[in-house]
């Protein structure tokens, strides 16, 4: 079942229905291929069928075998180890020994925690030092200490999730007997045993299995996002000897095989095993990640383990992800030190000229040091440069991890995103992208697991031209509100199936419409599900969920599937059993777009079923055929209720005209060449002229709250693309379901795509190269320049097309050096002449993108989904997010700014590569627009007041300065300078970074418009920076000169003057504390007890240890350490000095003030105009809750989906063969087993 491979030779346009290769490509690969064109050109005698130069060698249950030293790689200087990857995963980042040394080095890769390093040190020089050490000691232990402390507790966190995986039981052979072992233990070249629902612990190659011919289903959602199962199989040689435990001890094959890659698509590989060779492919494996399904057990040896798995190939590299405004504060820290550097430069040019002025004439400065001018000048540098170290701000970095914390938690917490039916609480993985969350351009989802729940139910059905499935009674009256049907009359039917239609149930059980009857008689005879009987159970196993959807609505209603042969499908037909003779079964594939089963009824007619879509289905229909019309109407309403259809017909046909038939099938069968359009040519002459039944409607379930979620991000200014490995019009047909595609766009595929690109690129290649540099840049025109919506639906195949994928570069340098194809070299050459035209291509691909309303890229491979978002990323330098739930998105997820996991649907793979998870899609409107938006308000907020409150600190000491002869000395206490930022400011702007909130969280929802500002970065950036800036330079001039004024010539009530350096420093610093936490009191939009506590509460603590630190008694016990002795008792007792304070702080307040009332009352923002309006909205939400608005429903113009089935070609071929029937004895042989047996490979045997 290995998929179609995607060639991309010349004018042959992609496959739709195939999954492209990934970009990885093993050497043994390109010289296969390159041989086998070779072959074409000059014909070969034939060779022995094995893979050349093959590098990988497995032995079985011989685990020294893989130690020798031929599989040993050096991994540094003279250490080596085995080539060949244990079981275990890792994902932690320390463990005990390597935490405190790895975890120093990258917080002192942060420049602002090197800064303060080197100004430690600077501090302990004597002739440069002007601060004691302490003051830069303390605060930088501490920011230290709370990051480690912080990263160790996320780092527990992926230990234990690791453990977690690594510690799953799974059985393995060892020493002659299947033991209980870890993941983690297991071994290339053991032997394991998997058991139904069990994951696959590693990449195994299938040995046998409790199923006939060791057949097992398995569930790849994890891998291409399909849901429906896929059939994997032992070699018939294994199958027959590998059965029990014993057989399996003494198994010693060698398997020889590809490398390690990420090529889910293709497995190439031998097995040596009795002296003769037998050929592996993909449908041999089993791969890590999926699923064991519908049976019981199976053994495996292990290929490829841990790291060298397909799976975790294709998870790509972790990346170490930061958001915009950390990038943005770490650009300002820098500016903020050239600043530092520029007024220290500065101020040490102007001591040197004051010295040589003024300090080496005043004999009472003299210092006993005979230092010249110019070096006294360079020590000040150095003691400016420790004196104005707050303009970095040490415990920016520190306050910033702490926010970010709180804002984890509060996800963490936050009950409108906990799902109580399986647990489910949101989870913040990481605590350094809160912000980024407000900042959301671009998301990026997966379909399966994501947006719908992969659950498939029978809705309603058009029968006869009747629809059915409304709530209706058994009397046909319409209600609005019904019951289910109880099913109780039907031992065999399924109880968790739900029709709320009573009269359909009562015109099948009346046996009164014939239509009704041979309606579900087709939906249980045409099919290719399995079935098996557990304890009295029924159990389908079905290849699609539609298909299982389709034969349980059938066995509710009276018409059970019971079991099947190579040759017969029995049914119970309303109690009575009956046994139809299969004579043929015309297979289903992406081209016919529909099946056919051709049986023989007990009383000897011959009947053809057939079930497909509605535009295959009509253009076969008998020309007078009944009720055309009104199923067509039926499908229309089905359609825009998104629900995805199905035409059902029959035909009768004639014994003589079947025998016919029969002979051109047996010949189609055994034809060599194009065998399968051989098949599709003789099946079109029997299905034609067919009489129409009906029409079923499947309901692919969304998650609830999907098209809602979609529909209110999309007002927010989000771009949704969804990326999947699912099928075309099964994309599509979620893509209107959801609301993402609406009935008025206009939808471009692949091949209309390619076109535009084409032109455009021939375009540019023709025009004149010396126009682009002159003048002004030329606007780009737009792809799409009439009005109107415009989508995008392009598959896997496609994108390869469109962006020049690798392989299709190096194989056309494989054609070009066997001379078959000329190198581009011309205009009409549809490959790129050069890397930058590669890259004109994918920048053009981008913007016909984003000028599109929705993007659905489907049949994509996980590498394909990573590539997309890069290339957004790349070119549009937009904030990105993936959202998926299995392991084919732990790339997507790993390459996006932000990557989210929807948590129990399909593993855990997704959640583990995530920064945030949460259990359905619908809670991502609330992530982004309450917590991503308040996140990124709170931090610009928090930066903003952060900045400008210590320039306002720090600058004091630059006009201070000027009056002390530029000498670096402090105008400050030395306590003061160490505490301002840890506790005499701090509390008040961190619990604004906390808690602060413009509106709540039902306004922040009903107003997404809200949510723009982030996206356009306008709340905090070098604007903001510089307004923070000057706002402190500001302040710091009011806060200096005020108390300078007032200080020159005055006179203290005792009669003595306080206008010492002391008391000075008291007022400024009282004066400074005051703005500081008033000025952040206007800045608060959401007043809480703990806000107006931290306001006060700074003050207090202030004045409580000012007066402390400035008491005799310590004074007494550190004499050289706290030299204010009596300073803020003396300054404070004045109440002039008290006015001083009064006037300085009004003074730097009153600006502020008049400046925020001009601009909510004349240029209001969105947030200020829903502030002011608040109570009004509030009470419309109120009412809205009320009066619940009924369920979304789509509905303005017909649309249909192409087909409802998900499922795979070949399981009409695998029923036919009779390899997934149970061993039976022969009963019969007759002439149609040699028409009907297709062999599916040759004998392995080579």
């Amino acid at each position: 079942m290995s998929r179609w491979r995607v060639e991309s030779r010349g004018s042959l346009e992609p496959d739709d229905e195939a999954m492209p290769y990934s970009d990885d490509e093993t050497e043994d690969e390109l010289s296969e291929g390159t041989e086998d064109e070779e072959q074409e050109v000059e014909p070969r005698p034939p060779v022995e069928t094995r893979p050349s130069d093959v590098g990988w060698k497995v032995k079985a249950n011989d685990r020294p075998f893989h130690h020798l030293p031929e599989f040993q790689k050096k991994i540094f200087l003279c250490i080596k180890k085995s080539r060949y990857s244990g079981n275990a995963i890792k994902t932690y980042k320390y463990n005990a020994l390597t935490f405190l040394p790895l975890n120093l080095y990258e917080q002192f890769k942060r420049a602002a925690n090197l800064y303060f390093l080197a100004l430690l040190i600077l501090q302990i020089i004597p002739d440069i030092s002007t601060l004691p050490w302490y003051t830069t000691l303390i605060p930088l232990v501490v920011v230290l200490g709370i990051t480690a402390m912080k990263d160790l507790v996320d780092d527990l966190a992926r230990h234990r999730m690791d453990k977690e995986i690594n510690n799953r039981k799974c059985d393995v052979l060892l020493n002659g007997r299947f033991q209980e072992s870890k993941w983690m233990n297991i071994q290339v070249g053991d032997v394991v045993r998997l058991k139904k629902n069990d994951f696959i612990p590693a990449d195994i190659l299938l040995l046998s299995s409790s199923n006939p011919n060791s057949l097992c289903y398995v569930e790849t959602a994890e891998l291409d996002g399909e849901t429906n199962l896929k059939f994997k199989m032992g070699l018939r040689v294994t199958d027959e000897g590998l059965q029990h435990e014993q057989q399996l001890a003494q198994f010693d094959a060698m398997i020889e095989c590809e490398e390690p890659n990420n090529r889910l698509d293709k497995f190439t590989g031998m097995m040596l095993w009795n002296r003769e060779r037998y050929p592996l492919e993909l449908d041999n494996m089993l791969l890590r990640g999926c699923k064991i399904r519908n049976t019981e057990t199976c053994h495996g040896l292990v290929i490829f383990a841990g790291g060298d798995t397909k799976i975790m190939r294709n998870g790509g590299k972790t990346r170490f992800k930061r958001t915009k405004i950390d990038e943005l504060m770490n650009f300002m820290v820098y500016t903020i030190f050239a600043l530092l550097v520029l007024v220290s430069a500065g101020l040490a040019i102007g001591h040197s000229f004051w010295y040589d002025d003024v300090g080496s004439k005043a004999w009472y400065l003299y210092d006993g040091k005979d230092q010249a001018s110019s070096y006294r000048g360079f020590l000040s540098f150095w003691g400016y440069i420790i004196v104005l170290n707050t303009m970095v701000p040490i415990s920016l970095y520190v306050s910033v991890e702490v926010i970010r914390l709180g804002q984890s938690k509060f996800i963490n917490w936050d009950l409108q995103m906990y799902f109580p039916e399986k647990d489910t609480p949101a989870k913040a993985r990481t605590t350094t992208l809160n912000e980024q969350l407000g900042q959301i351009e671009y998301i990026f989802s997966d379909k399966t697991g994501t947006l719908t729940q992969n659950i498939m139910q029978f809705k309603k059905c058009n029968i006869g031209g009747c629809s059915y499935g409304d709530p209706t009674t058994a009397e046909g009256v319409s209600l609005d509100r019904g019951r289910p049907v109880d099913w109780s009359w039907n031992h065999h039917a399924d109880k968790k199936f739900q029709f709320m239609d009573h009269s359909l149930v009562a015109l099948v059980r009346s046996k009164k419409d014939k239509d009704a009857l041979e309606f579900f008689k087709l939906l249980s005879l045409c099919h290719t599900v399995m079935v098996e009987d557990k304890d009295g159970e029924l159990v389908y196993q079905a290849a699609s969920p539609d298909e299982g959807a389709l034969v349980t609505a059938a066995r509710n209603f009276g018409f059970v599937f019971l079991s099947r042969t190579q040759d017969t499908v029995t049914i119970s037909e309303m109690g009575q059993e009956s046994t139809y003779e299969m004579l043929a079964l015309l297979d289903f594939n992406s081209d016919r777009k529909r099946m056919s089963i051709i049986l023989k009824f007990p009383d000897g007619r011959i009947r053809l079923y057939c079930k497909g879509a509605d535009t295959v289905i009509y253009e076969r229909l008998e020309p007078n055929c009944r009720h055309k019309e009104s199923t067509q109407t039926a499908l229309d309403v089905f359609a825009n209720e998104t629900l995805r259809t199905l035409c059902l017909c029959y035909k009768d046909i004639s014994a003589s005209e079947y025998e016919a038939w029969s002979r051109q099938h047996k010949e189609a069968q055994v034809t060599m060449v194009d065998r399968d359009s051989a098949l599709d040519r003789v099946y079109e002459q029997i299905e034609k002229n067919l009489m129409l039944i009906g029409a079923t409607a499947i309901e692919d379930k969304l998650q609830d709250g999907v098209p809602e979620t979609i529909a209110t991000l999309a007002k927010a200014d989000i771009k949704i693309w969804v990326l999947t490995g699912d099928k075309k019009e099964t994309a599509e047909n979620i893509g209107y379901s959801c609301s993402l595609l609406t009935d008025d766009m206009e939808i471009h595929y692949g091949e209309d795509v390619n076109e535009k690109l084409r032109i455009r690129q021939t375009r540019r290649r023709n025009e004149p190269p010396s126009g682009s540099h002159r003048g002004k840049k030329k606007p780009k025109e737009p792809f799409f320049p009439e009005p109107g919506k415009n989508a995008l639906i392009i598959t896997g195949g496609w994108l390869n097309e469109i962006l020049y994928e690798k392989k299709k570069k190096r194989r056309r340098l494989r054609l070009r050096r066997l001379g078959r194809r000329p190198p581009p070299s011309t205009p009409q050459d549809g490959q790129p002449m050069d890397d930058k035209e590669k890259e004109l291509r994918q920048i053009d691909f981008v913007d016909m993108a984003c000028e599109c309303e929705a993007v659905i890229c489907c049949r994509v491979t996980p590498k394909q989904k990573a590539n997309v978002v890069s290339l957004v990323k790349k070119y549009k330098k937009a904030v990105t997010l993936s959202i998926g739930d299995g392991a084919n998105d732990v790339n997507m997820i790993k390459t996006a700014d932000i990557g989210v996991g929807i948590s129990g649907q399909e593993g855990m793979q997704a959640v583990m590569s995530s920064d945030y998870a949460f259990a359905q899609f619908r809670y991502l409107q609330r992530l982004l627009l309450v917590h991503g938006r308040w996140s990124y308000i709170r931090m610009c907020k928090f930066l903003r007041f952060f900045f400008f409150k210590n320039f306002a600190f720090t600058l004091i000491h630059f006009w201070y300065s000027f009056f002390s002869g530029y000498s670096s000395q402090v105008a400050f206490e030395d306590w003061f300078i160490t505490l301002y930022n840890l506790a005499y400011s701090s509390l008040p702007v961190l619990l604004v970074g906390l808690l602060d909130q413009d509106v709540n969280d039902r306004l922040s929802l009903k107003f997404p418009k809200l949510y723009l500002p982030g996206q356009q970065g306008a709340m905090f950036n070098y604007k903001n920076f510089f307004i923070s800036l000057f706002h402190g330079i500001f302040v710091s001039l009011i806060i200096f000169f005020i108390p300078y004024g007032a200080f020159v010539q005055t006179m203290g009530q005792d009669g003595e003057a306080p206008s010492d350096l002391q008391s000075f420093a008291v007022v400024t610093a009282s004066s400074l504390i005051f703005t500081v936490n008033l000025q952040i009191s206007l800045d608060t939009s959401y007043w809480t007890f703990v806000n107006c506590f931290a306001v006060l509460g700074s003050i207090a603590i202030y004045f409580g240890i000012m007066f402390d630190i400035h008491s005799a008694g310590i004074h007494v016990i550190f004499p050289s350490v706290f030299t204010f002795t009596g300073a803020a008792s003396n300054a404070l007792r004045q109440p002039y000095l008290w006015l001083t304070i009064i006037l300085t702080v009004g003074i730097s307040l009153l600006p502020v003030i008049c400046i925020q009332f001009i601009y909510t009352t004349i240029w209001p923002s969105e947030g200020d105009k829903v502030q002011r309006n608040r109570k009004k909205y509030e009470m419309e939400l109120a009412e809205e809750e009320k009066k619940r608005a009924p369920a979304f429903q789509r509905g303005r113009r017909s649309r249909r989906s192409a087909y409802a089935f998900s499922h795979s070609q070949g399981y009409a071929d695998l029923i036919l063969s009779g390899r997934s029937i149970r061993r039976r004895p022969p009963a019969r042989s007759g002439p149609q087993d040699s028409i009907r047996e297709v062999p599916r490979r040759e004998d392995e045997n080579i």
